[in-house]
């Protein structure tokens, strides 16, 4: 990420609006990791909603990352197999 206080902004503008309105979203973070590298990560009660959220994060960083993105981004997804929340 060539801004990552940009793309931080954007993201909470512009997209965490976006994902609230998936169904079933538990959670949802942007973390600058350091280095240009931004990770996000979302939690949804079902399957469905993180491939709705997938689509739709596709979509949107295309139109509004894709300058402060020197690299394509990697998706990844999992099911939760431990948890702790305090």
């Amino acid at each position: 990420m060539t801004d990552p206080r940009e793309a931080g902004r954007r993201v909470q503008e512009g997209f965490v609006p976006i994902i609230r309105a998936v169904p079933g979203l538990l959670a949802y973070y942007w973390v600058d990791a350091g280095d240009g590298v931004m990770v996000s990560t979302s939690v949804f009660e079902s399957q469905a909603g993180a491939q709705e959220s997938n689509a739709r994060a596709a979509a949107w960083v295309k139109e509004n990352l894709a300058p402060l993105l020197p690299n394509p981004p990697q998706i990844a997804a999992g099911e939760v197999v431990a948890i702790w929340a305090g």
